[in-house]
């Protein structure tokens, strides 16, 4: 059997047709154990992209690695993720979602736990520092073409298993998945790098990702009719699309993917979402040395004040979907500018609130609800809301190819940034030397700011329609 053939679709087994009295049971079990192996799992999926946020600091510390180079080695995976995420947002509509989701977590896990006894081997025999540089980089670099194999199968499994009716609702609950492995990043790793070492950060997160992988194939199914159900549009009640070929459906697939690739309210989507997420990865990769750095916490408080941002996601993503269905119709426009003003504000009171603990906990609320929002709607939800369900995958591609580029592009500023601004601060009764955040926070808000202007010009779009 091909790679290609492996991943087809089709491929896989098909089980017997279900009894017509077992139908609507089966499909109500079968429905809800997809929708929690696609949040759960990619829950661990991030666990293994942002192992390294945690260890910044240890890292500088222990002489390895400096800011610019950390931030490299972070742009590498955002940018091969970037790649991956338009390649494999398009390869995903035509794929079987169990074998594709799953294949990506075990080469993210295999990753982290390469760079894990690569840790060890620099921690005791040493390691010249561009060696290290060069080899994390490679290896972060395939682990974030493995991390783009994560999000299009598990959302491209809502539109496989869900009617459109509540489809926003449940890619709400869906999107808790972001928050809940932001929240195990930063309080299980921090607390591993803390009691262990650096490098078993890694460990950690390869553990995480092994556990992802036996929830994604036992529990994500591939399509209903997999499973000996009818259509989804059957299920559903919705209007059936004619019968055609397989050959004939790929090649409408690929019009759709073609006509969404000219459909500009998708790029301003992308070009808000690419801002929105250097804002969110800058507290995501650079919030805990910042806490660190600017006002003097361990590692272990920095990453559970940052934790505190994904569980109040939680209820941004959970609450987002459920309110634009019920609340606005569909229309997604007027929560996302609310909760693009408040990330704003939020990120402005952690960068310059003055540094008390209660302001900084405050902000952490404040923005984890936002990005909640955010990542929802302006990350995808108002993307394929523009385009036919048959291309979803591309949709998330072109804004997950602006997203994660733009996050390798803070990254680097970031790092650079940084690196040019040390300054000698009194800790403990001794001077040190710390990377002063002023300019770095300033650009940080800067891209929260545009991030919330730029949907506004899609404020009158409508869905694409597509001839046949």
């Amino acid at each position: 059997m091909s790679i290609l053939n492996f991943f087809n679709v089709d491929s896989g087994a098909v089980s017997a047709p279900v009894p017509a009295e077992r139908v609507d049971k089966t499909y109500k079990r079968l429905r809800i154990q997809t929708f929690l192996a696609a949040t759960f799992g990619y829950a661990l999926y991030y666990v293994c992209r942002l192992s390294m946020g945690v260890m910044k600091q240890p890292l500088i510390d222990a002489g390895l690695l400096n800011a610019t180079q950390l931030g490299i080695i972070g742009a590498c995976l955002y940018w091969a993720y970037a790649v991956g995420k338009l390649v494999n947002g398009f390869l995903a509509d035509n794929a079987n979602i169990k074998r594709f989701m799953a294949t990506g977590l075990v080469l993210s896990a295999a990753m982290n736990f390469i760079m894990g006894v690569l840790g060890v081997q620099a921690s005791t025999s040493g390691m010249a520092n561009s060696a290290l540089f060069v080899v994390f980089a490679v290896c972060w670099a395939i682990n974030g073409w493995a991390q783009s194999m994560g999000a299009p199968p598990a959302i491209i499994s809502l539109s496989r298993w869900f009617p459109l009716r509540i489809r926003g609702t449940f890619y709400g609950f869906f999107s808790s998945s972001h928050n809940i492995g932001e929240g195990l990043s930063f309080v299980f790793v921090s607390a591993l790098v803390a009691a262990l070492g650096w490098h078993w950060g890694f460990f950690g997160a390869a553990l995480a990702g092994l556990l992802g992988v036996l929830i994604i194939v036992f529990f994500l199914h591939n399509t209903t009719e997999s499973k000996g159900l009818p259509s989804i549009e059957v299920l559903a009640g919705e209007a059936q699309p004619k019968e055609i070929s397989p050959a004939e459906k790929r090649a409408r697939t690929k019009k759709m993917q073609a006509a969404v690739i000219r459909n500009p309210g998708v790029w301003i989507l992308a070009a808000a979402s690419a801002f929105m997420y250097m804002s969110r990865y800058a507290i995501n990769e650079w919030g805990i040395i910042f806490l660190q750095e600017a006002h003097g916490y361990s590692i272990t408080e920095a990453g559970a004040i940052v934790g505190i941002n994904p569980i109040f996601g939680v209820l941004g993503t959970v609450f987002s979907g459920w309110l634009s269905d019920a609340v606005f119709k569909g229309d997604r426009k007027y929560p996302a500018l609310t909760a693009g003003i408040l990330e704003a504000i939020a990120l402005a009171l952690f960068l310059f609130g003055g540094g008390q603990r209660w302001m900084i906990i405050l902000s952490m609320v404040l923005f984890g609800i936002a990005i909640g929002v955010l990542i929802s709607f302006v990350g995808g939800l108002m993307a394929i809301d523009l385009v036919p369900r048959q291309a979803t995958g591309a949709a998330l591609g072109i804004v997950g190819m602006a997203s994660y580029a733009a996050a390798g592009l803070q990254n680097i500023i970031t790092g650079v940034l940084l690196d040019n601004n040390i300054v000698e601060v009194m800790r403990d009764n001794e001077l040190v030397k710390v990377h002063d955040f002023t300019y770095a926070g300033i650009f940080w808000l800067g891209a929260a700011i545009i991030s919330f202007l730029l949907p506004i010009l899609n404020w009158k779009r409508k869905q694409q329609e597509i001839p046949e």
